[in-house]
């Protein structure tokens, strides 16, 4: 069971009921994607809303940025909506509930930023939970799905950043390309020296521009933080 309260620096979360509580993949989303020449924001499967708060502690010098999270389970969504208005930040953030495929439709905005923590688990096997199988499987949002969704809502100069194990992460940018978005940045993520990649950070645009890759450790020896992930993340995680 998710502890029921989750503390930061700047803002706390309440997770209660969450199908899926914050954890270290929504962390590295909020502290990695970049901020600059952003004011309309998207988080699709916001969950505890933890990815749209710390975008918005980010942004919080720049007058005017708009944060909008999009949860389709509806405890989860009550959830993210108080620790929206809990926040410092709670005239910049909105909830929408529902499927981001539906928003689309529904949307003519036009967003700079969109960020997502998506479902990756595509096995037949499954959680019983049917609120854990529509927050982790791909039956209710698939790659396609989250790229078509993505694409419509995204500005012409906007940027796409999502976190995914590696062999989704690879699948999602042979796809993009189909769906005319393109990979223009790719950071490794490494839990220990000398173990395989865990995770993989990607930004997608609409053009391809210059590709970028690198790497993230998130422990250099031991239990010890690496430098470059404290850096990421000492402006939120109470203990760095």
């Amino acid at each position: 069971m998710a502890s029921s309260l989750f503390r930061f620096k700047r803002f706390e979360l309440r997770q209660e009921g969450v199908v899926h509580p914050a954890g270290t993949d929504s962390v590295l989303l909020g502290a990695w994607t970049p901020v600059s020449r952003c004011s309309n924001v998207l988080d699709v499967g916001t969950g505890t809303g933890i990815v749209a708060l710390m975008l918005a502690q980010r942004t919080e010098a720049t007058e005017g940025v708009r944060i909008t999270g999009i949860e389709l389970d509806p405890q989860t969504a009550v959830c993210a909506a108080d620790n929206f208005a809990r926040s410092p930040w709670r005239d910049r953030l909105e909830l929408w509930e529902g499927a981001v495929q539906d928003y689309a439709a529904r949307s003519g905005g036009e967003f700079d930023l969109i960020v997502s923590n998506p479902p990756f688990f595509s096995e037949t096997v499954v959680s019983p939970d049917p609120r854990r199988r529509i927050g982790r499987n791909t039956n209710t949002l698939s790659a396609e799905a989250l790229l078509d969704a993505s694409r419509a809502l995204l500005a012409p100069e906007g940027r796409f950043c999502v976190i995914l194990p590696p062999q989704e992460a690879r699948r999602l940018c042979e796809l993009s390309v189909q769906k005319g978005l393109y990979c223009t940045r790719e950071t490794q993520v490494y839990a220990r020296p000398g173990k395989p990649v865990e995770r993989m950070l990607l930004r997608f645009e609409r053009r391809p521009h210059h590709f970028e890759r690198d790497e993230l450790m998130i422990y250099a020896a031991g239990e010890q933080y690496a430098p470059g992930f404290q850096a990421l993340t000492r402006d939120f995680y109470l203990f760095l």
